[in-house]
């Protein structure tokens, strides 16, 4: 993480207040069936969340052949998002849908659940994709599961000072008036914007919010700090807007949200409050408790990886 500026709010003290840090991916080998390599932006040893948002991969773009076999969450939801290629996803709620670029699987673990993601046929093909966690309040998370396709999201124009309009789909929770179909367990944004080359356009956003934007493709200055391919800028809240700009175009990532208060434990594909929780989670699945279902059409499945030697610890922020 690197800061590059920080700026005072205005008016009521500031839960964090206004930020410019660049959040730099990392490349991360998952191996096993899955055999790729990934982009991993949150979470961040000072970051842990952005909102409820509590992690991001992106894995692409590659020619692959996608094999994640049935493995468990709990406490939070994956909102999956390609860019290119097609997934199918199979869930132990008999969930089975094939998702493609501009459309949304959300699924949502509570307090159990197992799903698979394969590319579409045999061969390998084009895939890129933005995959991200939301980490689940006290009550949804000891709830039940559940999955949700969605095929038609809202999308709402962005005026621009200069050249053509920007237009933003609104994936997940309340963008610049428009509000996602998508269930959402806290307050929170994810919004794919598209800047048109040439435009320099304000991007609305909520001051008692905290925001971060991903460049996922082209060029893009935000705050007149000019980004780079996959890292994320952290803007902090007391912001009412941003100043993005783009000289060959750009596609855009945000996502924020009210800050999430509770400190989390992650580990593997959990995400809890306690060591305790973690263990019980993972021994459930090791014995293969009903907690987690069954995917249907699988032969095998994928093994928790052990426990580290030393006890999980809430992961705060600290910044």
């Amino acid at each position: 993480m690197t800061e590059i500026a920080s700026g005072s709010a205005h008016g009521a003290a500031p839960t964090i207040g206004e930020r410019r840090l660049v959040l730099e991916p990392r490349e991360v080998p998952l191996g096993g069936v899955r055999g790729m390599n990934v982009l991993r932006v949150l979470p961040h040893r000072n970051l842990p969340t952005i909102g409820a948002w509590c992690f991001l991969d992106r894995f692409g773009p590659a020619d692959t052949r996608m094999r994640v076999e049935p493995h468990p969450h709990i406490g939070l939801q994956t909102v999956t998002w390609p860019l290119v290629g097609e997934i199918r996803h199979r869930d132990s709620l008999g969930s089975d849908a094939d998702l493609r670029r501009g459309q949304l699987n959300l699924m949502t673990a509570g307090n159990g659940i197992s799903h698979s993601e394969y590319s579409i046929g045999d061969d390998p093909i084009p895939l890129d994709a933005l995959q991200f966690w939301v980490v689940l309040p006290d009550g949804a998370r000891q709830g039940a599961g559940g999955f949700e396709r969605h095929t038609d999201l809202p999308t709402v124009a962005l005026s621009a000072h200069r050249g053509a309009d920007a237009a933003a789909t609104v994936v997940l929770g309340e963008f610049a008036g428009t509000t996602s179909p998508a269930t959402v367990h806290t307050p929170i944004v994810g919004a794919e914007i598209v800047i048109p080359a040439g435009a320099h356009v304000r991007l609305p956003l909520r001051e008692d919010w905290e925001h971060a934007i991903m460049l996922v493709e082209g060029d893009v200055s935000v705050a007149e700090h000019e980004m780079t391919q996959n890292d994320m800028l952290y803007l902090g809240d007391s912001r009412e807007g941003i100043e993005v700009a783009s000289t060959q175009g750009a596609l855009v990532f945000l996502i924020g949200g009210e800050p999430f208060d509770d400190e989390i434990v992650m580990w593997w594909n959990f995400a809890g409050r306690t060591h305790e929780e973690i263990v019980e989670a993972r021994t459930e699945w090791e014995a293969a408790s009903a907690r987690f279902g069954i995917v249907e059409g699988h032969d095998v499945r994928i093994p928790a990886p052990p426990l580290p030697d030393v006890r999980l610890m809430p992961r705060g922020r600290r910044i």
